[in-house]
Parts: structure tokens; sequence; C-alpha cells
């Protein structure tokens, strides 16, 4: 998740094994839990390596959200009572402190605080066939890796966008959360695509 080791790297058992000064058999077995989790490929008869993501995958995963979180975030704004704005404003002052560059950002942080403000949008929306949709669209690698691929202005953007969404909810406004939502995907969908192009341009050069 660092990016020490880029996408479409090779992950050797035996090398992975002398490096962490283990056995090759927890090894093997970190390897298949990676995969389960989309952050490592395993091809048979080649090994392991660490996950891409095409152009045309990214964008298809973005195509989804796009569609479907603009919709269940302005479903969930007549839902929400001050608690739950309250809830989703301390979410968002904490992504701010965290993730805000400097001596004390800490993406790390900003994983679960993302997570679980996205996630009390989709409970408030109430709607369980479209958050059922949005979850098989969501790759957990890929937002994990979003806020590791950010530039500055584009992180600042993206912790914006979520205390603007909570401004929208207090207004009792669906249409301006919906809206700031789709802002908000657009974001993370540009700053990943150009990341995947790039990678992308760079194998064909070393090819």
């Amino acid at each position: 998740m660092g990016g020490d080791l880029t996408p479409g790297a090779r992950l050797g058992e035996a090398e992975l094994a002398e490096r962490l000064g283990v056995s090759r058999t927890p090894v093997r077995e970190a390897l298949s839990r990676l995969a389960a989790e989309g952050l490592v490929e395993i091809v048979p008869n080649r090994g392991a390596r660490v996950a891409t993501w095409t152009v045309a995958e990214l964008e298809g995963v973005f195509d989804l959200r796009s569609n479907l979180e603009p919709k269940l975030t302005a479903f969930a704004v007549p839902n929400a009572g001050p608690a739950d704005v309250a809830e989703l404003d301390d979410l968002a002052q904490r992504m701010l402190d965290a993730g805000c560059p400097g001596p004390r950002q800490d993406l790390d942080a900003l994983v679960p605080l993302n997570r679980a403000f996205h996630d009390k949008l989709v409970a408030l929306a109430a709607h369980p066939t479209l958050a059922s949709a949005l979850a098989a669209a969501i790759h957990p690698p890929i937002v994990r890796r979003n806020f590791l691929t950010y530039d500055e202005a584009s992180l600042r953007r993206s912790l914006a966008h979520h205390v603007e969404i909570v401004a929208a909810i207090r207004a009792g406004d669906p249409e301006w959360a919906g809206a700031v939502m789709t802002s908000h995907i657009a974001n993370a969908r540009a700053v990943m695509v150009r990341a995947a192009r790039q990678q992308t341009a760079r194998e064909e050069e070393s090819a």
C-alpha cells in the first residue's frame, strides 16, 4: 500500500521469505490472503505479482460509482437526523486533520475514516438494492490506493468534498449533496486513471 512495490512487480516466494526472515509457507499463505483482498494477482505457473488495474477496468469502476453513489447520497439527506449530521461532520473534520499536507499528515488514518463516512451515507439512504450494487462495484484496494496516488490539490479537493456534503445534508438539499458526490467521484477517477495511464506508458517504454 505504500507503493514500495509498483503495480505488476513480481513477488517471488523465495525472495520474500529471505527478505522477511521466514519460511516460504507463511509467505505463500500471505500471498493467498492478499490475492483474496485484490492486492495481489496469482497467475498459474507464473507466480504472484502486485495487482494492476487497466484504464478500462478503472473507468468501469468509476462509471458504476458515478451512477450509484450520488443517488444514494441524495436519498440519505431526508433520513439524516441531527445525530447523523454530527457524526458525518466529525468524520469529515477528522479526515481534514489527518489528510491535510504537513508534518501531521496520516494517509493511513484516512482509509477507515473515509470508509466510515461513505458507509454512513449508504446506511442512511436505506436503499438495499443500490447499496448491494455499489458494494459489488467498489474495489477496496482501489479506494485504499486513491489517497496514496493523490497530488496535493486533488487530496484537498477530496477532503473539502466531504465537508461540503455534510453542509448539503445539514441544509436538507438532496440535489446539492448528490452533485458534490458526483464531483467527488470525478476527482478520484481523474487521479486513478491518470496514474494507470502513466504506469502503462512506463511498462511500454521498458518492454
